[in-house]
């Protein structure tokens, strides 16, 4: 069935920058502002969904010789950054490289292409021109190929020259719908070729705001009083590959889950990689919810139903499966303007635990109602419904978490905050 979704694009826009003095490299601090763009109807394949793009973080910046401006999404869950490129007049969604001095095509016979593309999960071939050659496919079934190059990147007056990225044939997208509203995706996980890895920054942090403010993108150590200390759990690496096993995620160890103070009654086996390396959790701000495994995502959906009966009324419609994979939704009377108080969801990790609460728990679908109701989706889906072997912690339960991915440490760390007065203690609010 197809739905109207509404899109959020949280846009960071790379206007101005700060510094702050660090051993070896500065602090790169960028505001983030969240927009609402008009509501377009995505079509959906039966238990598919594109939420790779649902709700993007996006970033703005420069690219080439002449500068030309590029939106990008920002993906932790990914490695190659990429633009569409089309070698004709540029045109809005496409970065042209014939107009570009700085741009270099990379040869199949460079150790770039021989060697730092290992973690890719497509292996890079040689084209007829003997260039590299990717293709990259997403959790959401989509796809994009072209050739690996270098270019100059640009944040304000920071150039970054020899960054590689994919320059992305315009007409291969299998998603064209999602992928003609960013220029291309900034890959930010911790493979060799990840734009992170490339600037040499060993953490970067972000903060995500609720709608209609604003938030912190920022490279670097983040040295600021008032920030609350972070609590961090380590990365969880494997020493040998596995099939399943994303080795360049950020894969933390969830450990268990609890609604309010009930902990659900699951063992910890549920929630460890198998022999395959199937059932890792990853944090990852290119998906928008949260998808858990079918076992814990049954026991997480009971006992939210029992603890929210006579609170919430259930929409009862066993056909009714939101992006093919939520299948928990409730119906609101069109006249309620707040949601009634909801039992917190936590996700437990060595060190940390992250708790989802209130209007994050559920989204309200835009222009599906039931006669006078409104219809809301619980937040975290069933992976299995999706055809993915993991757990993915999605950003809008990152919201209002200041996000640490220190790569130094092998840790992530997360604080919560309101990303909003982050924002605003650093000058950025716009």
């Amino acid at each position: 069935m197809d739905h109207s979704v509404n899109l959020l694009l949280l846009l960071l826009m790379f206007s101005s920058f700060f510094m702050h003095s660090i051993s070896t490299k500065q602090s790169l601090i960028l505001p983030l502002q969240a927009k609402k763009i008009s509501s377009v109807s995505i079509p959906k394949p039966p238990n598919r969904v594109a939420f790779h793009h649902n709700v993007s973080l996006t970033v703005s910046l420069s690219v080439g010789s002449p500068p030309q401006q590029v939106t990008m999404v920002l993906d932790t869950g990914s490695e190659l950054s990429w633009l569409h490129c089309k070698k004709t007049p540029t045109t809005p969604s496409t970065f042209n490289p014939l107009v570009s001095s700085s741009y270099s095509a990379i040869p199949c016979s460079s150790s770039t292409c021989r060697t730092k593309t290992r973690d890719f999960s497509v292996p890079v071939s040689c084209d007829p021109k003997k260039l590299c050659h990717a293709t990259l496919s997403y959790a959401d079934a989509s796809s994009v190929e072209g050739n690996l190059a270098a270019e100059t990147f640009r944040i304000d007056n920071l150039n970054l020259p020899g960054m590689v990225f994919g320059c992305m044939d315009a007409g291969s997208s299998s998603n064209p719908d999602e992928d003609s509203k960013t220029t291309g995706l900034i890959g930010m996980n911790r493979g060799a070729l990840s734009f992170v890895s490339q600037m040499d920054y060993p953490k970067f942090s972000y903060c995500i705001s609720g709608r209609d403010s604003n938030g912190v993108l920022l490279f670097g150590e983040a040295n600021l009083p008032w920030l609350r200390p972070r609590k961090y759990t380590p990365l969880v690496r494997m020493s040998v590959p596995l099939p399943y096993f994303d080795r360049v995620a950020y894969t933390v160890q969830l450990e268990g889950i609890k609604v309010a103070g009930t902990v659900l009654p699951l063992p910890k086996s549920v929630f460890v990689p198998d022999h395959t390396g199937a059932g890792q959790t990853t944090v990852d701000s290119g998906t928008q919810f949260t998808f858990l495994l079918g076992p814990a995502y049954t026991a997480l959906k009971n006992e939210f139903l029992k603890q929210t009966k006579g609170v919430l009324r259930s929409l009862n419609d066993p056909n009714f499966v939101f992006q093919g994979a939520m299948d928990l939704c409730y119906l609101v009377e069109s006249t309620r303007t707040t949601l009634p108080p909801l039992p917190a969801v936590t996700l437990m990790f060595p060190g940390v635990e992250m708790s989802v609460t209130g209007e994050k728990l559920l989204y309200k679908l835009a222009g599906v109602t039931r006669g006078k109701d409104q219809v809301y989706c619980f937040t975290m889906g069933n992976s299995d419904l999706l055809g993915i072997e993991a757990y993915i912690i999605g950003h809008h339960h990152q919201q209002n978490f200041w996000m640490e991915f220190d790569l130094a440490n092998s840790r992530v760390g997360l604080a919560e905050v309101s990303c909003e007065l982050a924002s605003q203690k650093l000058g950025l609010g716009l």
